[in-house]
């Protein structure tokens, strides 16, 4: 290759030794902004569960899966900036996708089912009910869970998903009790 095609044609040669330095320098300081703005994202995270009132355990463990998750990111970008292609990038960012998705499906699955619960009506507070090896009756209905009273006295928490998708037995509802139950259309 010519040195004027090095150049750029403006007759300064450049070493294409210094040019992968001057690359990979610039990925050490991508690597740097990102260490910087963990530490940011993890505080920002941080107090916004504290001020919802959420355990401690839990708002330490947040920080640590904010700062993991934006050092891996700019990891990823730094290597990409050093080895001059934007393949490294995309391929974590399609790590990170796929494994959010994996990490958060049974959530997902335990939310959506709530809606269903909620929309559905068809277990209301203060129903007694049966499903798998439980039986109790039902005392608050979230969006996520259900809080089921057991016959000894014990607060059962079901993931909705487990409602939604397994046979469950209400106990003592006839066809008619399920009629004035229903809110007037």
């Amino acid at each position: 290759m010519s040195s004027a095609a090095l150049s750029g044609g403006t007759g300064i040669v450049i070493d294409p030794g210094a040019t992968n330095l001057l690359f990979v320098a610039l990925g050490l300081v991508v690597l740097f902004g990102f260490l910087i703005i963990a530490r940011y994202a993890s505080r920002m995270a941080s107090e916004q569960l504290l001020k919802r009132h959420v355990r401690t355990e839990v708002v330490v463990l947040s920080r640590r899966v904010v700062t993991f998750v934006v050092i891996l990111l700019g990891l990823f970008a730094a290597i990409s900036f050093a080895v001059e292609s934007a393949n490294v990038a995309l391929f974590g960012l399609v790590l990170a996708t796929v494994v959010a998705a994996l990490g958060v499906q049974d959530l997902l699955r335990d939310y959506v089912s709530g809606y269903y619960v909620l929309l559905e009506r068809h277990i209301r507070v203060g129903d007694r009910v049966s499903f798998d090896t439980h039986t109790g009756v039902i005392s608050e209905v979230r969006l996520r869970v259900t809080l089921l009273k057991s016959d000894e006295g014990d607060v059962v928490i079901v993931p909705n998903s487990e409602l939604f998708t397994k046979p469950v037995t209400i106990h003592g509802t006839t066809p008619e009790e399920e009629a004035k139950k229903a809110p007037p259309m």
